[in-house]
């Protein structure tokens, strides 16, 4: 059970979380912001479920729910109404909830699907609904709760990859991608992951030049490389990695784009802190892989924000608009991709700090480590 303290903590934070919502819906002068987003309701109600909304007005909030929710939803969110409906839309129940209140124009989540915006639209009459993409702008900067929840789901991770490689080369060569990628998932959920992140990616030999190949039935074979992007989603929040693991013996291109890559993570790592602009990193670390010939190679963005969901933003390519800020949760993740042959990507979790940065995740990446026997 939480104890009294930590719920009057937890109420303190998704308070301060739904003030901040109300400020950026009053710049589009909006009496009331419409969460439509899972994990948007989730970030400022604590509610777990799905297939609800959030209303936000000055000094209140109300989530609309349904049967499925009506124990679990006021137990998950302090300090939020609870609306169970009964037979009607999200959008019937969100006029209702609103009658009598002097609201006349509504910021709306601009994910919000066309059908509902529509109903929303008939079901408010002559109140005024207004496109707001910003609404949440504040989730790219985690608290001290978040960096907990994130770096809890990094050990996670952690653990079950460094379970899945104890065995070396014999636990690993002839099984199939998808026989790998299911283990590694069992484990996570076994470390205490609710699930994995996102569908485990497992490439072995050349499989691993497709950046986020699908694993199949293909045996890994001794002699190659093997790539594992993976990650754990515990209470709401995300961690993702990637290594590249060598069966036996390192194959001789292999092991050259393996260093380069690892040079151009460690560079572009170094690359992050506070006010630094967000295509920035990218440069640095794409500068060493085109100079070491292999710039055609590196065919995605260096990185993403990594929260409650598992890309949001900031985004670290080479187009990304805006700076770092304290707070903010990235990946950094440089590949070298050569068809016929395999591919190279190395990825850490890495938090901006007031003076620089901080790597949350601690799995070497020298590649003598990455050699199993």
């Amino acid at each position: 059970m939480t104890s009294p303290r930590a719920t009057t903590a937890q109420r303190a934070r998704l308070a301060a979380r739904r003030r901040a919502v109300v400020r950026l819906a009053a710049r589009e002068r909006a009496h009331l912001a419409v969460i439509t987003r899972r994990q948007d309701v989730s970030y400022l109600s604590g509610f777990t479920g799905e297939d609800s909304w959030l209303l936000v007005g000055r000094g209140w909030a109300r989530l609309i729910t349904d049967g499925r929710f009506g124990e679990q939803a006021p137990q998950e969110c302090p300090g939020v109404e609870i609306d169970v409906r009964q037979g009607v839309s999200l959008a019937a129940a969100t006029a209702a909830a609103i009658k009598g209140r002097k609201i006349r124009r509504l910021a709306v989540q601009t994910a919000m699907p066309l059908g509902d915006h529509d109903q929303l639209a008939r079901a408010m009459g002559a109140r005024t609904i207004v496109p707001a993409a910003g609404l949440l702008a504040g989730r790219m900067v985690k608290d001290a709760g978040e960096l907990k929840a994130i770096v809890h789901a990094v050990r996670i991770a952690e653990k079950a990859f460094r379970q899945l490689i104890a065995g070396g080369v014999k636990e690993l060569a002839g099984k199939t991608e998808r026989q790998i990628a299911a283990k590694l998932e069992y484990l996570m959920r076994a470390a205490g992951a609710d699930g994995a992140a996102f569908p485990t990616i497992v490439a072995g030999g050349p499989n691993a030049s497709r950046c986020h190949h699908t694993p199949g039935d293909r045996k890994t074979r001794r002699g190659e490389g093997l790539l594992l992007d993976f990650g754990a989603l515990a209470a709401g929040y995300h961690s993702d990695l990637t290594r590249v693991v060598f069966l036996g013996t390192i194959p001789r291109t292999l092991g050259r784009a393996y260093e380069v890559v690892r040079r151009a993570q460690q560079a572009g790592i170094r690359a992050v802190g506070p006010g630094v602009l967000c295509n920035r990193p990218d440069g640095v670390a794409r500068g060493i892989i085109a100079q070491a010939g292999f710039g055609p190679a590196f065919v995605h963005g260096l990185g993403h924000g990594l929260g409650r969901e598992v890309h949001e933003a900031p985004g670290l390519g080479s187009k990304a608009a805006g700076r770092l800020r304290a707070g903010m949760v990235v990946t950094v993740e440089p590949g070298v991709y050569l068809p016929g042959v395999g591919g190279i990507r190395i990825e850490d979790d890495v938090v901006v700090t007031a003076s620089g940065r901080r790597r949350l995740s601690a799995l070497p990446t020298e590649i003598n480590a990455m050699l199993l026997r």
